[in-house]
This record gives C-alpha cells, sequence and structure tokens, in this order.
C-alpha cells in the first residue's frame, strides 16, 4: 500500500515599523506696525513683532526593549506512536498554521480515515536560505491498520513522491538500515524547485515501522551541515534509543 504525503516549506516575512512624529507648528505671521494717528505729533512706528519660532514637537519616546520569547525546541515526543526525535538547539521550530474551522451539519461523521490520519508532528528550520526538516506520523489506531516492515518502501516511495509535484528530483539512491530492531527503509537524491534550477537541495527521507505506527522523517537539507544535523540527531524508536537516526554507509549495501 502507498501512502500519499504532501510536503509544505513555510516561508515567513517581516516588514519593518516606523514610528511618525507629529508635524511641528507653523509659526505666527508678523505684527503689522501701527501709524501715526493724524491728530497728534507723529510718533515713531512700533517695530513688528518677530514672528515666533515654530515650537518643536516632542522626540518620540523610544520603543521598550522587546521581551526575549521563549523558542520551542525543535524536537517532538510522540507516544502516540512511541518515538522521539530532537535537533539541535540552533534549530527553530515551526508552528503549525491554525486548522481551518469547518461548520458541519454531523460532525460525528467527520472522522479521519485512512491517508487523512498522516500528521506532521515536527517542522524546523534553520538558516538562510532555510533547510527545512518535516517528520510524519502514521497511527496505526487511526488508519485502521497495521503496515510491516515489507511495506517499507512502498510507504517511503509514497512519501518521497509527493516532492515531485513542486520539484526537479535527480540522481535518487535507495538504501536500507537498522537501528535496534527496526527496519529503516532511506533515500537521498538531489532536487531544484520548478523554474528555478539555481538553488539546489539534498532531500533525504528515512521511514520505519513502530508498534502503534509508522514515522517518516524528511529534510530539504542545504548544505553538508544541515543535512548531517537531521541524520546525526538522536532518536528513541519503541523505547530503544539510537545517538543517531541515519548511520554513517546506510547506503552503502551490505555484504553477507
Amino acid at each position: 500500500m502507498r501512502v500519499a504525503l504532501a510536503a509544505s516549506v513555510f516561508f515567513i516575512g517581516c516588514a519593518p515599523l516606523f514610528a511618525q512624529a507629529p508635524a511641528p507648528s507653523p509659526g505666527q505671521s508678523a505684527t503689522p506696525a501701527q501709524t501715526a494717528t493724524p491728530a497728534q505729533t507723529a510718533a515713531p512706528a512700533q517695530t513688528a513683532t518677530p514672528a515666533q519660532t515654530a515650537t518643536p514637537a516632542p522626540a518620540a519616546a523610544p520603543a521598550p526593549a522587546a521581551t526575549p520569547v521563549a523558542t520551542q525546541p525543535a524536537q517532538v515526543d510522540d507516544s502516540d506512536v512511541g518515538f522521539k526525535y530532537s535537533l539541535p538547539s540552533d534549530w527553530e521550530f515551526v508552528a503549525p498554521p491554525p486548522a481551518p474551522k469547518v461548520t458541519v451539519p454531523f460532525p460525528e461523521l467527520m472522522t479521519k480515515k485512512g491517508d487523512a490520519c498522516v500528521e506532521v508532528v515536527l517542522t524546523a528550520k534553520h538558516g538562510t536560505p532555510a533547510a527545512v526538516v518535516v517528520v510524519t506520523a502514521l497511527p496505526f489506531a487511526c488508519y485502521g491498520q497495521s503496515l510491516k516492515p515489507g511495506d517499507l518502501a512502498n510507504f517511503g516511495a509514497g512519501a518521497a513522491g509527493g516532492l515531485k509535484q513542486t520539484f526537479e528530483i535527480t540522481d535518487p539512491v535507495q538504501g536500507n538500515y537498522t537501528l535496534g530492531s527496526h527496519d529503516f527503509w532511506i533515500e537521498r537524491a538531489k532536487g531544484t524547485p520548478k523554474g528555478d534550477p539555481e538553488n539546489p537541495f539534498t532531500f533525504e527521507i528515512a521511514c520505519t515501522v513502530l508498534a502503534k505506527g509508522a514515522v517518516c522523517w524528511m529534510t530539504m537539507a542545504t548544505d553538508w551541515h544541515s543535512l548531517r544535523a537531521f541524520e546525526r540527531a538522536p532518536v528513541t524508536l519503541d523505547g530503544e534509543g539510537s545517538p543517531e537516526l541515519v548511520p554513517p554507509h546506510s547506503f552503502v549495501p551490505e555484504t553477507k
């Protein structure tokens, strides 16, 4: 069976804010000199009152220093499926977009089934341009059936296939490896956004089957350092810990 998976990349922009000071008050016009009264001896004319200078506007008060906001670590602890995964501290957690609110006449019938059970449980980014890591999970309790290790290739290929809608994928290489008692399927490929061949990425996806669900880790790496951070991040699978998600030489065929 093949599970289709849509991968999303988040772009965050910000615009500077400008404070506007009130315009200065215009100067008052000069008072004209008074003329002498005809019946009286001409008195010297009074000198004109000089125009008052514009009152400067008060300087804008400096904006208070922003209070540092505690950032959420780029890690996931999914007890429903049974795994943990932690990226380095300099990776930034990306909050998922709010789910749209939909009003339906029979909400009790709106239950997730099949491919809709696939959940994005972690999205993180690093650097500029951003390298991205996305972790997806398929809980068997929602899916209605379990996957077996023999289904890994189809499960992983279905997840990787979603990238081809947005990227030109070339030079794919597949492999298999084991962490503890868990078998992994892995694929690495080069890719560029369609219509933008000047921005190459390295895509890598690794999938496994756990007791309560299946999990795929996927990265869009911009360089060797971001790819290594993805592969060398520690992971726990059904209580079994491993110091790294992807061990070295995972793409080298095993010799027996």
